[in-house]
């Protein structure tokens, strides 16, 4: 943090008695005036002070490739795409503060990590079409953080190893979707009335690293004496008189899908936006009409927060059932909060944003952050044993070779780190008691070093960017910063994770110690809460005073000079029988409930992502024509692709007939692309028999 920002510390509590005096003189002075004046009509709102906000609402796709691209999440080198369960869609929310023309762009995304190189080509090809609109202060990217979408998409080097090196069509298709859901937010943007409300969720997620939560202070554990953080928080967009829109914050893992899964999913986030707008605000994704709802689900804390609540990996159906049942209660809570919106507090008193780079591998700490009353500095970034342990209570693709906790590993690691601890006691102060496995600060590019932290005000309610992945206790600490910079409730103040860019975890001293896998990722060391505490509490400082910061900016991103995956490239498709035959046909008829299954000769996805469209539609017959009823955005369809020897496809196809199904007459398309020897690409469509579906 500058010293631009840190000047302004303490700023808001001088001379506390000369204002209490000004405010009793002022209330004197005034209540004389009232007495001697006569009774007047209060003056009748203007419009911008009963909508003090511009508000608009977009949606766009981000799908990647859905034929071998390695998932992002569980670092499994086995977990390939191979067809998609739901497509993944970016939800961008733009507000403006009509009074002072500041704005906010804020984007959920459906993917697993939100990257710098992501972010700046978002900005990059905002700032064409919005010029001066939107940059590194008011731009506000996050990820629901599922672990069943296509990774390759990182400008540094370490997060392209589990996916086999970058996919730029995955990564363009992130860009575009995230882009286009901005253009049409800003085509969006009517007057507005924001507010937020609040509920307790339980039943939806578990601590997963109890252990290292049970070391914190019992002031913080207070806080959350279940072990979680239950808190759910909804910003209500009300325009033309009705709620049309609203965010939701969370905390819980998008691991309710395992590593067993390879269909693209948005897991539980995803399906609780589903269910929200299309089951029950009857959102049509393919229909092109501007959605009647938006609702966006993310992410605050969730470091330590599992949605597997026996702390068991999900396995075959279950994962599916798991992902639903977590969502369908993040929804309900939403949907419960906007029903009742008229108990929803509104905000009012404008829009503040401050961002500020910093160098996590360099940050000198204070004594008033560092707890013990020393300083201490943060330091190159290390992996521990621990973190190639996985996060077992999730599944999480650990080596067998290493086990969560200190002590608990590999002794080879330990002893290593005891020698070089020895050798430089400022490495022990900054990592101890970490098992040092991975310097990945060694290696130029291989992880961001250089880090976006972002602090938004609308009205009284403030969003904590932090690029990592954050648990309940660091974030009530980073919370309880900002609340006393600028003076506010600590219910005012939310955490948001996976923001803008990543750094893996952020655990307090407290849980670091215990290296479980979370410690074992918080990659710049002990002091690297503290750190962060230092910061926002100097944007905090900075924003209550009405100062501005130095933003600072990155390293250059290198995601141009990354290695091109092989995988997944498309060389020719092939086929016997022609493309879009049916090898399999669907059964003469169907009960509600059951499984419908077409399976088709196909080609390879990843020739065209039909980023906006789909490889599938369910129809049923309507007079001499066919309807619509579901395609590959649906929860109730499966697209399944599997490889039929070097260059040919199998497509199989499924749909679970919906117990609101209506009887009638129904059939399964598919539409593929095929790409012939000499590089040309050519669309086709299969379409299966007819079938009844019966009441």
């Amino acid at each position: 943090m500058g010293t631009g920002a840190r000047r302004f510390t303490g700023r808001l509590a001088r001379r506390p008695g000369a204002v209490l005096l000004s405010a009793v003189l002022a209330v004197t002075v005034l209540d004389g005036a009232l007495a001697a004046a006569p009774a007047q009509a209060a003056p009748t709102p203007s419009a911008e002070d009963a909508q003090p906000y511009l508000v608009g609402r977009g949606i766009g796709e981000v799908t990647g490739e859905a034929a071998d691209a390695g998932m992002l999440g569980y670092a499994d080198l086995e977990q390939t795409t191979a067809g998609i369960h739901q497509r993944l869609r970016a939800r961008t929310f733009i507000v403006v503060d009509r009074a002072s023309n500041k704005r906010l762009l804020h984007s959920t995304v459906e993917a697993g990590l939100m990257f710098q190189s992501v972010r700046e080509e978002v900005l990059r090809r905002l700032g064409e079409r919005f010029p001066g609109e939107f940059g590194e202060d008011n731009v506000l990217l996050t990820v629901t953080h599922t672990h069943s979408a296509g990774g390759g998409t990182a400008g540094h080097g370490l997060y392209n190893v589990t996916t086999l090196g970058y996919r730029p069509k995955t990564f363009e298709a992130q860009v575009a979707g995230i882009v286009d859901s901005a253009v049409k937010a800003h085509d969006d943007l009517r007057p507005a009335q924001l507010s937020v409300s609040r509920d307790q969720l339980t039943g939806t997620s578990a601590n997963r690293t109890k252990v290292a939560f049970d070391r914190n202070p019992a002031e913080d554990k207070a806080h959350f004496p279940d072990g979680i953080d239950p808190t759910s928080t909804t910003l209500q967009v009300t325009r033309d008189g009705r709620v049309d829109g609203a965010i939701n914050w969370f905390p819980v893992h998008g691991t309710s899908m395992s590593t067993q899964n390879r269909l693209i999913s948005p897991d539980n986030k995803g399906y609780a936006a589903y269910q929200y707008e299309h089951d029950h605000a009857g959102v049509d994704y393919l229909g092109g009409d501007d959605p009647a709802f938006v609702a966006a689900f993310a992410q605050s804390n969730s470091g330590d927060m599992s949605p597997n609540l026996d702390l068991h990996e999900a396995e075959g159906e279950q994962q599916f059932t798991s992902s639903q049942a977590v969502g369908a209660r993040q929804s309900a809570s939403a949907q419960a909060q906007v029903a009742s919106s008229a108990s929803a507090a509104p905000l009012s008193g404008g829009l503040d944003t401050r961002t500020v780079y910093v160098d996590l591998s360099n940050v000198e700490v204070r004594p008033e952050f560092t707890g013990d009353g020393a300083t201490h500095r943060t330091c190159s970034p290390i992996l521990g044993a621990a973190f190639a342990a996985g996060s077992t209570e999730d599944g999480g693709g650990g080596v067998a070779l290493f086990k969560e906790g200190q002590y608990g590993g590999n002794p080879v690691p330990a002893a290593l780190s005891t020698v070089l601890y020895n050798l430089d006691p400022a490495l022990g102060d900054c990592q101890g008691p970490k098992e040092l496995l991975l310097p990945v600060g060694l290696v130029d590019n291989a992880v961001q070093t250089v880090l976006p932290v972002q602090l938004v005000r609308i009205g009284d309610f403030y969003l904590v960017a932090m690029p990592t992945e954050v648990t309940v206790v660091a974030g009530l600490r980073l919370r309880q910063q900002v609340a006393a910079a600028v003076g506010t409730s600590l219910d005012n103040v939310l955490v948001q994770g996976y923001s803008n860019a990543y750094a893996h975890y952020l655990t307090t001293p407290e849980e670091y110690d215990t290296q479980n896998y979370e410690g074992a990722s918080t990659m710049f060391g002990r002091w690297q809460l503290p750190a962060l505490e230092q910061t926002v509490s100097g944007l905090a400082t900075a924003m209550a005073a009405g100062e501005p910061v130095s933003t600072g900016g990155p390293k250059p991103d290198l995601g141009a000079n990354q290695l091109v995956s092989p995988a997944g490239q498309v060389l020719f498709d092939t086929t016997a029988v022609g493309f879009g035959t049916v090898l399999t046909q669907p059964a003469a008829s169907y009960a509600p409930g059951e499984r419908a299954t077409t399976v088709f000769s196909g080609a390879n996805p990843n020739n065209n992502l039909r980023r906006g469209g789909t490889f599938l539609t369910v129809e049923r017959q309507d007079g001499d024509g066919w309807t619509r009823v579901a395609d590959d955005g649906d929860w109730s369809t499966r697209f399944g692709y599997a490889h039929d020897g070097l260059t040919g496809s199998v497509v199989t196809i499924t749909w679970d007939v919906p117990a609101a199904a209506a009887p009638g007459t129904y059939r399964i398309t598919y539409s593929g692309d095929a790409k012939n020897p000499w590089g040309a690409i050519t669309p086709f469509t299969g379409t299966s028999r007819p079938f009844t579906v019966t009441g």
